[in-house]
């Protein structure tokens, strides 16, 4: 059940984003101290079962800087929903402490199991 899976190619992305399965993608990087604090957390939610429809999802963006550019990414982290290949919200930054708690992030994990 659930997971989070690292997407490593520009093609895999566009495949996984038109797949008509809403996804959750992670855009962080390896020296973003945020980023890695607020991992478990991310992995933790994949986990839950009122959210097993949806894909769970990393992307390095130095590693993918295509991708990156696309979506429009300018801090990390930045967690992007996708549905039908169009971005339809996100959250930007995480303090894990701040993550857990706030109404946004629960609306926004709401709107995930709403779609």
């Amino acid at each position: 059940m659930g997971g989070v899976s690292v997407i490593s190619s520009y093609d895999e992305f566009k495949t996984l984003i038109t797949s008509g399965k809403p996804v959750l993608i992670d855009f962080w990087a390896t020296w973003c101290g945020p980023c890695r604090a607020i991992s478990p957390i991310f992995e933790a939610l994949s986990n839950k079962p009122e959210l097993e429809g949806v894909g769970f999802y990393k992307v390095d963006v130095d590693a993918q800087e295509k991708i990156s550019q696309e979506v429009g990414i300018r801090a990390m982290p930045t967690f992007k929903l996708f549905q039908n290949g169009e971005s339809v919200d996100e959250v930007v930054g995480a303090s894990p402490q701040k993550v857990e708690a706030s109404n946004e992030f629960s609306l926004f994990c709401d709107c995930l199991t709403s779609r």
